[in-house]
């Protein structure tokens, strides 16, 4: 064969090659189903988790998998229709984890951000005042929910019984508060902040309350990312990848707030102030991070819920896995 012949030959058979693998490093490419609440915090992470398109950026191919109960996620995991879930319920992910159930929490993604607040003109002036009222707050099952009537009983003594708990979500919430159905509620400082035509008194915030009951300066944790462990000890480095691709659109919506704000206008459905108000807050509720002091709160969360009856088993410390977050870190 001359030597031009065998550079053809070579040639044909390098792009061959190059056809050939094509396919198989698309292939490659992990799948992963993500699933997450679309009300209350989840909705705008996940619209701009979606729409900026980050895990797909870490090489992996995704199903979003949306769910309108909060404990949707959660409940997903444990029949494996989805293998990892953000935003979920920390009070779901510690009931399960002392059951002894297959998950990990990866990682610590919103924070309990909420104000009590009533009209003004009401007559309640605190948060002892609430005995006896109607309160509006997360549905029960949330660590919202789970949040609040602790600090309404540790700090106010005021146990579940003394109140009737109203569950909803925001916009419902401030509906009812408006039209006087009921006394008081736990809002969002975004939901706050679009409030135009009601005149609110506030009457706490969770997260200084939280403090006050802890007597320390971390604040409670709403939402966290948790996996299935069959998931994650197939697929570890998918897991990786998803933990940093939750980084990265967190850092994205604290940094790029117009960007995120028209994310949050076009795919969660949001008018331009109230988008322009969320985007400008986001650094109030989300975080993605799973750091020693991250774990201490949850483990703090988990005593002070089992003393409060919330949750009825001690939760293992095996349930907090950090090397994915380390290893997304570096």
């Amino acid at each position: 064969m001359s030597v031009r012949k065998l550079a053809l030959a070579v040639a044909v058979a390098t792009v061959t090659a190059t056809v050939t693998l094509a396919p198989g490093a698309a292939a490659a490419q992990e799948k992963i189903k993500v699933g997450y609440w679309t009300s209350g915090f989840s909705v705008g992470f996940g619209a701009v988790l979606e729409a900026g398109k980050f895990l797909e950026a870490q090489g992996l191919v995704p199903e979003y998998i949306k769910f309108s109960d909060v404990n949707g996620p959660t409940k997903a995991l444990m029949t494996h229709s989805i293998d990892v879930a953000f935003g979920a319920p920390a009070t779901g992910a510690f009931t399960l984890g002392g059951e002894g159930a297959p998950l990990e929490v990866v990682l610590v993604t919103q924070i309990a951000e909420a104000t009590f607040v009533t009209k003004d003109g009401s007559g309640i002036g605190s948060l002892a005042d609430l005995k006896g009222k109607k309160v509006g707050m997360s549905p029960a099952g949330s660590a919202m929910y789970a949040i609040t009537t602790s600090l309404l009983e540790k700090n106010q003594g005021l146990k579940r019984s003394d109140f009737t708990a109203v569950p909803g979500n925001e916009g419902r919430l401030l509906q009812f508060l408006s039209q006087g159905d009921i006394d008081a509620a736990a809002l969002r400082a975004v939901t706050l902040a679009s409030v135009t035509d009601v005149k609110l008194k506030r009457l706490g915030n969770v997260v200084d309350e939280w403090k006050a009951m802890t007597k320390t300066s971390a604040p409670p944790i709403l939402g966290v990312a948790i996996v299935h462990k069959d998931f994650a000890r197939q697929s570890p480095q998918a897991v990786v990848k998803y933990v940093k691709a939750v980084i990265e659109a967190t850092r994205f919506g604290s940094k790029e707030t117009d960007k995120a704000s028209e994310i949050l206008r076009k795919s969660a459905n949001l008018d331009a102030r109230d988008a322009t108000a969320y985007a400008k807050l986001w650094d109030q509720f989300y975080v993605a991070s799973l750091e020693p002091t991250d774990v201490a709160t949850l483990k703090t969360m988990a005593e002070v819920f089992r003393a409060a009856g919330t949750i009825e088993k001690p939760v293992p410390d095996s349930l907090f896995v950090s090397s994915y977050y380390e290893q997304a870190k570096k």
